[in-house]
């Protein structure tokens, strides 16, 4: 399969304020590519250079083989996008909103909307300004889902959705996946990156630091290593051979000693976390 997105140098800036920096990536078709990162790593400003919503200076960003430059209409028809705010007009009904969205797109999305807001348990005769933050968020789902894109492009999707809820989204997105379809998830929950992507890209302080294979970043030789040495408790990660650790606990008093598997936390967070000063990479 080929590149459904291509984006190669691609560089915004605001001013003082850090925008991103060179930043280049593909996302293949059929693929549910993560995008991680903290906040303020510049992942909603990529995600809107995607999308024509904001001008960049340099580089350039193709989708579908397109050129968002100069095919920003016709490909926004074919992509589905979701922010990571999901704001409407107040004063209107949920099923006004929908449909709203539907015809925007020039498409009677009726029949795609009604599965959508069953699923996802929306009611459509409430009106905006009486919605939860998460009710709001489905809403945004529905919308961006029922015309059935060739691309997803989701900006933080599950905050503020409960568990069961968050839970049948993804089985949507891997539906809609199976029939072809192609998504990039903007997220900072490591444990859906996990469960439900096979790519990532790793973005801090506006730049890739990172793009790989999830089974190849969480494969890793790193320990998390709990003792009592000397009669004092440690706990630290551990990067080298296990056998340079057994020779530096050499002559010391081991009472007590438990090497295990890092958490996905740790894995991901060395990418862009800074590391403490005066620290040598092992703790020990």
């Amino acid at each position: 399969m080929g590149n459904i997105i291509e984006i190669s140098h691609l560089t915004k800036n605001y001013g003082k304020h850090r925008g991103i920096s060179d930043v280049s990536f593909c996302v293949k078709e059929g693929d549910i590519f993560g995008f991680l990162g903290p906040n303020g790593a510049g992942k909603s400003t990529t995600i809107r250079s995607m999308l024509g919503l904001v001008r960049f200076e340099k580089g350039s960003i193709r989708i579908l083989g397109k050129d968002i430059k100069k095919e920003k209409t016709s490909l926004l028809h074919e992509i589905g996008y979701m922010p990571s705010e999901a704001m409407f007009y107040p004063s209107m009904k949920v099923k006004e909103v929908i449909r709203l969205a539907a015809d925007v797109r020039k498409k009677d999305c009726r029949a795609e909307a009604e599965k959508l807001c069953e699923r996802l348990q929306v009611e459509g005769d409430k009106k905006i300004s009486d919605l939860s933050l998460g009710n709001r968020k489905k809403v945004s789902i529905v919308c961006a889902m029922q015309h059935k894109p060739r691309l997803f492009v989701f900006d933080e999707p599950t905050s503020g959705l409960d568990p069961l809820i968050q839970t049948e989204f993804f089985r949507l997105v891997q539906e809609y996946v199976s029939q072809g379809a192609s998504c990039m998830l903007s997220t900072h929950v490591l444990s859906e990156i996990k469960r439900y992507c096979k790519n990532v890209a790793i973005m801090k302080e506006g730049k890739l630091q990172c793009v790989d294979t999830v089974s190849h970043i969480t494969k890793t030789s790193t320990k998390r290593i709990r003792m009592i040495r000397d009669g004092i408790q440690e706990d630290f990660i551990y990067k080298k051979d296990l056998n340079q650790l057994y020779m530096e606990l050499e002559g010391h008093d081991i009472k007590d000693i438990l090497i295990e598997e890092p958490s996905l936390d740790e894995i991901f967070m060395h990418f862009y976390k800074e590391p403490k000063e005066g620290s040598n990479g092992n703790n020990l």
